[in-house]
């Protein structure tokens, strides 16, 4: 009797494994770091500014010395949101908690039980061929190496990063990390902190693999400088009749805060497995490999390394992808997202 072809399922949708809390910005003073749980939160205030003219003319008729006066003449007047430690506080403070959640290839949602079972065969034998440690050391790299912190780890002096296990609301285990020790371009190790490094890998790896429930608390302690300006996440106001201002930072009843968005796009940046990485360094697991603030996708389907290509070859086709390839795969999953193909029965 003939087999029905395979089908990638209509409905195909997974739940992220990276599951972290928005994070709260504290202050307080670089000496007085383990008294940190006294720190007074980082609150955001308004700030309007005189700015120029700066933007590029349009046409040649701007760029009239006339009229261009006339246009300087005219002050830039702008409301902003704003963000900085205390005059008397040189260090900043960012605390959040980190689910590490097992399932790794389950879809949440899936029509086709056909699929369905191909899936979880090929994550098997994925994991029975190269385990998830490889995956776990690279996100645990990313908590160790501040990546999180983005424009606030720039320019810092020092800059550590403790990380505690939690159970029933106490620290199982703690590591502290060097975060400048770290490089941003690759996973290599600092000396002195390969030991630490591996044994919070491994904890993340025993939580995706579902052998503990792995919830991490972090916290980094930046030192900027007495009175430094910070940077919260900037809120996408949709609606520009409802706010007059040019920039408004994000809060949590009155804290600054960085959505966990950013902190998980941060955690899942362990992609260099794409064609320009050598050059770009780590990006984000995207199925297209894609930077917003790049514009550009590096992952394009005609170059046949974007996920769906990729996960159609090796679950329909049976056309296994290079090992680099499988891990990238993986890591979509990890990431989780709406799969699903609309033009399928």
């Amino acid at each position: 009797m003939a087999t029905t072809a395979l089908k990638t399922a209509s409905v195909l949708a997974f739940e992220r494994k990276l599951d972290p809390s928005d994070a709260l910005f504290f202050s307080g003073i670089w000496a007085q770091r383990d008294q940190s749980s006294t720190w007074p939160a980082i609150t955001v205030r308004e700030k309007s500014v005189r700015g120029t003219i700066s933007n590029r003319l349009k046409s040649a008729k701007d760029a009239d010395p006339a009229k261009l006066d006339a246009a300087i003449q005219n002050p830039n007047l702008q409301t902003v949101d704003v963000a900085t430690l205390p005059g008397n506080a040189d260090t900043l403070r960012v605390r959040f908690t980190l689910r590490v959640l097992a399932g790794v290839g389950a879809p949440s949602a899936c029509n086709n039980a056909d699929y369905q079972a191909k899936l979880r065969a090929t994550v098997k034998g994925y994991v029975d061929t190269h385990g998830l440690g490889m995956l776990a050391a690279r996100y645990a790299a990313n908590l160790a190496n501040g990546r999180f912190l983005w424009r606030n780890r720039l320019g810092a002096e020092q800059v550590e990063v403790r990380i505690a296990q939690l159970k029933d609301g106490q620290p199982l285990q703690q590591w502290t990390f060097d975060a400048l020790a770290w490089s941003l371009r690759d996973f290599n190790v600092p000396a002195g902190q390969e030991g630490a490094a591996e044994a919070l890998g491994q904890v993340v790896e025993q939580g995706l693999s579902g052998l503990a429930h792995v919830l991490l608390r972090v916290e980094a302690f930046v030192r900027l400088g007495d009175g430094q300006e910070v940077f919260p996440s900037q809120e996408l106001i949709l609606d520009k009749g409802q706010s007059k201002k040019s920039k408004t930072l994000y809060t949590v009843d009155d804290v600054a805060g960085m959505h966990s968005q950013k902190l998980g796009n941060a955690l899942r940046s362990i992609d260099t497995w794409y064609l320009d990485a050598a050059e770009q360094g780590p990006i984000a697991i995207e199925p297209y490999g894609s930077v917003t603030t790049q514009g550009k996708a590096y992952r394009q389907p005609s170059d046949k390394m974007d996920f769906y290509t990729l996960l159609d070859g090796w679950l329909i086709k049976d056309k296994a992808p290079v090992a680099e390839q499988q891990h990238f795969v993986m890591a979509t999953l990890i990431r989780g997202g709406v799969f699903g193909d609309a033009g399928k029965d």
